[in-house]
C-alpha cells in the first residue's frame, strides 16, 4: 500500500516540476494541503519542500517529459559520445563537437517552442541557459542524470570539456623508447596501437550513428510540428470561416423571422378586413333586401 502512495507522490511531483514557475508555489501548496488531507504527512512534507524551478529549467523539464523519444535519444547521445571522446583523435573530435551544437540548438529552439505554447516566453538570457543545460547533459553523466530525473530547479553548467578526454593522437606523449627494443615490444606496441584505433573507429562510428539518427529524430519531430501547425492553421481557417458562415445564416434567419412576422401581421390584419368586408358586404345586403321589401309594399299600397 505504502509504495502505491510512493509512487502517487513521485507522478505529482514529476508533474509539478512541469507547472509554469509564476503558477508553481500555489499549485505546490494545494498539493501539499491535499495529500495532508489524505493522511499522507511525509508525501506532504516532501511536496512542500519542492523549490521551484527558474524558467529554463522548467523549459528543460518540459522538454524532458514532453519529448520523451527525442530526449531518451539524446541523452543515449551523450553517452556514446563521452565514451567516443576518450579515444578520437583530433579530426574526430571536431566532427562530434559540430554534430552536437547542431543537436543542441535544435532541442534548445524545440523547448522555447512549448515554453511559447504553454504561455511563456524564453528570454535570450533563459535560451541561452536552456542550452547551457543541454551541453551539460551531453558532457556530465551526473547532469544527464540530474535531468533525467524531470525536476531541475536552475540551469545546468558544463564542464570545459568531455570528462576524461584524452589529448588528440599527435599530440600524446611519446612513450620512452628502449636502448634496444626488442622485436617483440615493436610487435606489441604495434597491436596496442592497432587495437587503440580500432576501438576509436568504432566508438566513432557509434558516435555518429547516434548523433546522425538523433539529428534524423529531432528533423522529423520539426516537420511533424511545422505540419501540425499548418494544419491547426488550416482548422482555424475554416472554423473561422464556418463562424462567419453561421453568423450570416443567423442574420438571414433573423430577417427571415422578422418578415414572417410581418407577413403574420399583414395577414392577420387582412383576415380582419376580409372579415369585416364580408359582415358589410352582407349588411348591405340585408339592407337591400329589406329596401326591396319596402319599395314592393309602397308600390301595392299605391295601387
Amino acid at each position: 500500500m505504502r509504495d502505491g502512495a510512493e509512487r502517487d507522490v513521485e507522478e505529482v511531483l514529476d508533474d509539478l516540476y512541469t507547472t509554469p514557475p509564476a503558477d508553481f508555489v500555489a499549485r505546490r501548496e494545494e498539493l501539499a494541503v491535499a495529500a495532508k488531507a489524505a493522511g499522507h504527512a511525509d508525501d506532504a512534507r516532501r511536496i512542500h519542500a519542492a523549490r521551484r524551478p527558474t524558467l529554463a529549467a522548467w523549459a528543460a523539464n518540459l522538454l524532458l517529459r514532453s519529448r520523451p523519444q527525442e530526449s531518451g535519444q539524446f541523452l543515449e547521445l551523450g553517452q556514446a559520445l563521452r565514451e567516443a571522446y576518450r579515444t578520437l583523435d583530433a579530426a574526430g573530435i571536431s566532427e562530434l563537437s559540430e554534430q552536437r551544437r547542431r543537436i543542441v540548438a535544435a532541442l534548445s529552439r524545440q523547448a522555447a517552442q512549448l515554453a511559447q505554447e504553454a504561455g511563456h516566453r524564453l528570454s535570450d538570457s533563459a535560451r541561452q541557459d536552456v542550452e547551457s543545460t543541454l551541453r551539460a547533459v551531453l558532457t556530465d553523466p551526473d547532469a544527464a542524470d540530474r535531468w533525467a530525473g524531470g525536476r531541475l530547479e536552475g540551469a545546468l553548467t558544463p564542464p570545459s570539456d568531455f570528462p576524461g578526454t584524452a589529448p588528440p593522437t599527435g599530440a600524446a606523449r611519446k612513450p620512452r623508447r628502449e636502448t634496444a627494443p626488442r622485436p617483440s615490444a615493436r610487435t606489441q606496441a604495434k597491436d596496442e596501437l592497432a587495437d587503440r584505433r580500432r576501438l576509436s573507429k568504432e566508438r566513432l562510428d557509434h558516435a555518429r550513428a547516434v548523433a546522425e539518427e538523433t539529428a534524423q529524430r529531432l528533423q522529423d519531430a520539426r516537420t511533424e510540428e511545422t505540419d501540425a501547425e499548418a494544419a491547426w492553421q488550416r482548422a482555424r481557417d475554416r472554423h473561422d470561416e464556418a463562424r462567419q458562415q453561421v453568423s450570416t445564416a443567423e442574420q438571414q434567419l433573423q430577417q427571415a423571422r422578422q418578415e414572417l412576422q410581418r407577413a403574420d401581421r399583414e395577414q392577420q390584419e387582412a383576415e380582419e378586413r376580409s372579415r369585416a368586408a364580408t359582415d358589410a358586404l352582407a349588411r348591405a345586403r340585408q339592407e337591400a333586401r329589406e329596401a326591396a321589401q319596402a319599395v314592393k309594399r309602397l308600390t301595392a299600397g299605391s295601387k
